[in-house]
């Protein structure tokens, strides 16, 4: 197993291109859920240095905090709350260029300014959100939309 990353680019579609290719060497055979998680969120901050990247699991009719790096968390997301929770009851991927503008958004710190939700789809059922914060605005483009979506597809095997 490889034990960093090196990623290639200067747009950030080049760094995507690159993270994806060294994720799954990073990976390789690891099965365990918790250490792909972890080591995911490990290499998203690597790259983009965001200020909050992690995942929420559903655990029945909540969300529960998993993997991440940044700033303590909200450890738990109700369905259809907050940009997690509408992500997971919309299944489909949120862009949110400010946050204060998006109607029932959770602060789980008053420095979060802009975000991004991202189902992970198992049999077309919601396992897990990826959610990835930044304290600038409108950071967030379809070209993360995009490639995050990417990213989630090929981690729905682990689930």
């Amino acid at each position: 197993m490889a034990e960093s990353i090196l990623i290639e680019g200067t747009t950030r579609s080049e760094k995507y291109e690159s993270l994806l290719n060294q994720l799954k060497i990073l990976i390789g055979e690891e099965q365990d859920l918790i250490s792909i998680l972890s080591n995911t969120t490990a290499a998203i901050k690597e790259t983009f240095d965001f200020f909050w990247i992690g995942f929420y699991l559903v655990r029945g009719e909540v969300l529960k905090l998993g993997p991440f790096q940044g700033s303590l968390a909200c450890m738990e997301i109700a369905f259809g709350r907050g940009v997690c929770g509408t992500s997971w009851q919309k299944k489909e991927a949120l862009v949110v260029s400010n946050v204060d503008e998006f109607p029932g958004h959770i602060a789980c710190s008053n420095l979060s300014k802009s975000e991004i939700v991202v189902p992970i789809l198992k049999n077309e059922n919601v396992v897990a959100v990826l959610d990835i914060d930044s304290t600038t605005l409108c950071d967030f483009t379809e070209t993360d939309a995009y490639y995050l979506k990417e990213l989630c597809q090929w981690l729905s095997i682990y689930f």
